[in-house]
C-alpha cells in the first residue's frame, strides 16, 4: 500500500501515521459504521473524481439506513474529498470516505457514541490487475450465500457485511481463483465479493435485480447509462448459475474493479474463453468517460 501524507479525520487534515483510533472503538468491535470506495482519474486537463457526488449520496444513505446521523453536509464532505486528493497531489487514486462510531460508549445500543468521519486518500492500480483488464479472470461461485435482504439491509454499504465477501474471497483465491460470485438466499446470482455482475446472451446484457441482495453499485448504473448509449438492451433479471455457464460474455463492475471481464466461471470457459467485443466496447466507453475524452458523459466527473 502506497502511504499518502494526509488524512482527513474530524474536520482536520493529519499526517496519515497520526491518524489513529482507540482500541476500544465501537466499530472495530461491532463493525456498525459505512464507508465508499471512489476514484480520481488524469483526465486531459486535470485530475477529476468519477461520480463524487452519486458517491457521498449513497454514504449518506448507508447511514440513514442504520440510523448513524452523519455530523456534516454532504456539501462537506465533497469538499473535504477534494481537499485530499489535492493536499496529498495525487493525480490518480482511491479515495475511501468511511463514517464509523467512537469509543466512547461500548454495548450494542450505538445511541450516544460520537459519530466520526476519515477521508484518505491513495494510489491504488487495478483492482484485479491489469491482466484481468485485459484479458478477464477466473471466478467461482462461492460456497457463502449473500445476506438476505432484510437481515442486513443490502442497500446499505456498510462495514460489517463484507465479512461475508471477504470469506468468499479468501475462499476464491485458496482454491486458485481470482474473485468469488455469490448468490442470494433463493439460489440466485447476486454478486462478486465487491463488484456487480453483467452477462451478455443472445445480444442482450443482464445484470441481477438489486432485490437479489446485491449494492446498487455506482459503477453498475454508469454502465447501464453507457449501455443506452450505445444502444445495448440492458435487463435487470433474476440468473441462475448454470447461465453463467452459458453466457456468451461475462463481466463484472465496481469502484476497485472498473470492468473487468470474467474469462472463466467454475473451471468452464465464458464464451470463447476471453473478453468478448461487448464488454470490449463498454470498457473502453468507460475509460474513455473517467479520463476526460467523452463530453456527453462530463457531468460525472468532479474536478480537483
Amino acid at each position: 500500500m502506497e502511504k499518502s501524507e494526509k488524512i482527513w479525520l474530524d474536520g482536520k487534515l493529519v499526517p496519515w501515521h497520526e491518524a489513529n483510533v482507540h482500541v476500544l472503538t465501537h466499530t472495530l468491535h461491532y463493525g456498525f459504521g459505512v464507508f465508499e470506495g471512489i476514484r480520481c482519474y488524469r483526465t486531459k486537463k486535470k485530475s477529476a473524481i468519477f461520480r463524487l457526488p452519486e458517491h457521498i449520496d449513497r454514504l449518506f444513505n448507508s447511514a440513514k439506513i442504520l440510523g448513524i446521523e452523519v455530523p456534516y453536509s454532504k456539501q462537506e464532505i465533497v469538499d473535504a474529498a477534494l481537499k485530499v486528493v489535492s493536499v496529498n497531489k495525487l493525480e490518480e487514486c482511491y479515495v475511501r470516505p468511511i463514517v464509523f462510531l467512537g469509543h466512547n460508549k461500548m454495548g450494542l445500543n450505538p445511541k450516544g457514541v460520537d459519530v466520526r468521519v476519515a477521508i484518505a486518500a491513495w494510489p491504488w492500480g487495478a483492482y484485479l490487475g491489469d491482466d484481468g483488464l485485459n484479458k478477464g479472470i477466473r471466478v467461482r461461485v462461492s460456497s457463502f450465500t449473500r445476506h438476505h435482504v432484510n437481515i442486513t439491509m443490502t442497500r446499505a454499504k456498510a462495514c460489517g457485511y463484507y465479512i461475508n465477501s471477504i470469506m468468499a474471497k479468501a475462499e476464491a483465491v485458496r482454491d486458485g481463483y481470482d474473485e468469488a460470485i455469490l448468490l442470494d438466499v433463493n439460489g440466485y446470482v447476486s454478486e462478486g465479493s465487491g463488484e456487480n455482475v453483467f452477462i451478455l446472451s443472445k445480444g442482450v446484457l443482464h445484470t441481477p435485480s438489486l432485490s437479489c441482495a446485491n449494492l446498487d453499485g455506482i459503477t453498475r448504473g454508469a454502465v447501464m447509462e453507457i449501455c443506452k448509449s450505445l444502444k445495448i438492451e440492458v435487463q435487470e433479471s433474476f440468473l441462475t448459475r448454470d447461465e453463467l455457464y452459458i453466457a456468451d460474455e461475462m463481466f463484472l463492475t465496481g469502484t476497485a474493479a472498473e470492468i473487468t471481464p470474467v474469462r472463466e466461471v467454475d473451471n468452464r470457459p465464458v464464451g470463447s474463453g476471453r473478453k468478448g467485443k461487448v464488454t470490449d466496447l463498454i470498457q473502453k466507453t468507460f475509460f474513455d468517460i473517467v479520463r476526460g475524452h467523452n463530453p456527453k458523459f462530463k457531468k460525472w466527473l468532479t474536478e480537483v
